[in-house]
């Protein structure tokens, strides 16, 4: 990976991780025969299609800042966890003790750009530098970065969270009863996490573009946007349940 760094991850059943989580990880200070431990990194929402409380967030800043280590949230859909806990974004970011923000833009209606958000300067010396040297820094920038004064100065960040995931729980209620066809996870975000047999699968992925989740348990993961429409999801759904009628019982 670029700059040196080894990541080191941690099983865990729901995407987020814990205090005692971390300590899986966090030790070996000043070895040298070890990666040394330096930033804490989670995602919300979470690879599992989870979200973070601002408790929960809190207390991983303040255990990870206790060990000296600084704290990176993607915040790729922070939107949509924001809309599902009915909460304002700095108090899953700034309020928590996050220090540095990858804030997403692309999937909550930019056309492209993504936004590093330095909370703690000193978390984060020579980030402009960096920013350079890894090819980060588009040319006339002020046509990336304007999009999200559109996104962000009035509520059409949140308009198209609570939308997307909107979308999600109909399409969780529009699946649920189709024979062969488990919900595998619950609906917290725009997520849907669903088992169902490779045969069903493999069909409706010629008529619809998703990949499966675990191949050892048939689960698919399916993702609602904000512009994901509802005739989006019924049309999925109804094909779904078609490849399922048609499945060998």
């Amino acid at each position: 990976m670029a700059g040196g760094i080894k990541l080191l991850t941690v099983p865990t059943p729901d995407g987020k991780l814990t205090p005692e989580l971390i300590d899986r990880q966090a030790w070996g200070f000043g070895d040298v025969h070890r990666a040394q431990p330096k930033v804490v990194s989670v995602s919300n929402v979470t690879e599992l299609g989870t979200v973070y409380t601002p408790d929960e967030l809190a207390e991983v800043c303040a255990h990870a800042h206790g060990l000296g280590l600084t704290v990176h949230l993607d915040g790729s859909r922070l939107t949509n966890a924001a809309a599902a806990l009915d909460v304002p974004l700095r108090a899953l970011s700034t309020d928590a003790g996050v220090d540095v923000l990858s804030f997403g833009g692309t999937k909550i209606g930019l056309l492209y750009g993504e936004a590093v958000v330095v909370l703690d300067p000193d978390a984060a010396t020579g980030v402009d530098y960096l920013r350079k040297t890894y090819m980060q820094l588009s040319s006339k920038m002020r046509f990336v970065s304007v999009q999200f004064e559109a996104l962000l100065s009035g509520d059409l960040w949140l308009r198209n969270a609570r939308h997307a995931n909107a979308m999600a729980r109909r399409l969780a209620a529009a699946v649920e009863g189709v024979p062969g066809v488990r919900l595998s996870r619950a609906v917290e975000a725009n997520a849907v996490f669903a088992v169902l047999p490779a045969d069903v699968a493999d069909r409706l992925r010629k008529r619809f573009r998703f990949y499966t989740w675990d191949e050892s348990t048939g689960e698919v993961r399916w993702m609602c946007a904000f512009d994901t429409t509802e005739e989006d999801v019924d049309a999925f759904a109804a094909a779904l349940a078609e490849e399922a009628a048609a499945s060998p019982s």
